[in-house]
């Protein structure tokens, strides 16, 4: 969690929170390879920064895999102050790990949040970092057919994990 900053053109920079919100924030999660519950925060509630506001009106849909594919102003061109920098909280992902690896009983004296649709897994696999892809849908677990699967779907599972 904290004060999203962005680089580019040689230079670190915040986010605007103009049109800032909960599906920007799921991508930003998704970009540092964090899976949970995404939490978009505003009004600089991690502390203001310094230097160039880079984005501004960052209107994510909540699919892409980075910022840079999300609708927003081009680049430098913003009407903020740093009162307004952007923030993300991708917590709690460790919940959702423990809830992935155990069952309720074994892990948490407490209960547990639903799964989200779309949560993925893996099962079946000597180590947690391995195994095959189960998505969960509709209240069940389900797996994924491997017709056009490739490298960059596996990258985009390891990121959700």
């Amino acid at each position: 969690e904290g004060r999203v900053e962005v680089y580019h053109d040689g230079k670190w920079g915040t986010i605007c929170d103009d049109q800032w919100d909960d599906r920007d924030a799921e991508v930003v999660c998704r970009q540092l390879g964090l899976s949970g519950t995404p939490k978009a925060l505003s009004w600089a509630h991690y502390g203001q920064g310094s230097g160039p506001i880079l984005l501004d009106e960052v209107q994510c849909s909540g699919n892409e895999l980075s910022l840079d594919q999300c609708k927003k102003s081009d680049w430098g061109q913003q009407n903020c102050d740093h009162i307004e920098d952007a923030g993300v909280s991708c917590d709690p992902f460790t919940v959702v790990r423990r809830l992935l690896l155990f069952s309720p009983a074994e892990c948490c004296p407490f209960p547990l949040p639903p799964l989200a649709e779309g949560t993925v897994r893996l099962a079946g696999g000597r180590s947690p970092g391995e195994g095959r892809v189960e998505v969960y849908y509709n209240g069940d677990w389900g797996t994924v057919c491997d017709d056009g699967w490739t490298d960059l779907s596996a990258q985009v599972v390891c990121r959700q994990l």
